[in-house]
């Protein structure tokens, strides 16, 4: 058995029971995947659309994709006939798109609002008032194929813990404060290999870990 298996397992045991794992594949090839799974994960991240649809068409049909990564607007038809979760929707010209092929495809898609709580310029998202003017505009009350269900943010690349709980802090307050008037938000996705923990103390019930279950990414 190698480490794969064992830190699944490992994660699976210590994670609270409302927390869901993401195990976070991009990069890795299907044999690393297929030891995830025959752990018993089921859940899987990616963050390019392409490399996503090679593995879903190599892969058991049961795994459920999620897409973690920046989406562009004209590759969202190729994951739209299965994807799970899309986390990352940063605006409504996307949210737009992700309803046009979610139609095509007969299926609702369900999405997660990023919301920008790094001070990185790297890191996409909108402002918090932006998604709350998502939530309540017309446009997406007259959706019938895409769902939000909840946001998503990352924190600072940083050491200083305390800026990291802040960010999360916030992100919770503004997921209590959305989720009053629309109860169908209910996922918070927050917290990766080294911060999850402080993630779920401060309310994320999603955390994306792929370094500490599959090893350094090969980026080549």
């Amino acid at each position: 058995m190698s480490n794969i298996s064992d830190t699944i397992k490992e994660y699976r045991e210590s994670l609270p029971k409302d927390v869901c794992l993401i195990a976070v594949s991009k990069t890795k090839p299907n044999e690393d995947i297929l030891e995830a799974y025959h752990a018993g994960q089921r859940i899987f991240g990616e963050n390019k659309i392409q490399e996503m649809t090679d593995k879903h068409e190599a892969l058991p049909k049961d795994i459920e994709w999620h897409m973690i990564g920046h989406v562009q607007t004209n590759k969202v038809k190729y994951m739209a006939p299965y994807v799970s979760l899309i986390h990352a929707v940063h605006k409504m010209k996307l949210l737009k798109e992700i309803e046009k092929r979610a139609k095509e495809e007969n299926r609702v898609i369900e999405c997660l609002l990023q919301i920008k709580i790094a001070e990185e310029d790297s890191k996409y998202g909108m402002e918090a008032d932006e998604a709350l003017k998502i939530l309540n505009s017309d446009a997406y009350q007259q959706m019938e194929n895409v769902k939000i269900v909840g946001l998503m943010g990352m924190a600072t690349l940083t050491e200083d813990k305390q800026k990291i709980t802040s960010e999360f802090a916030y992100l919770k307050e503004k997921m209590d404060e959305f989720s009053k008037d629309f109860p169908q938000l209910t996922t918070l996705s927050m917290g990766m290999s080294g911060d999850y923990q402080l993630a779920i103390d401060n309310g994320s019930n999603m955390v994306r870990i792929g370094s500490s279950i599959f090893g350094k990414r090969n980026y080549n």
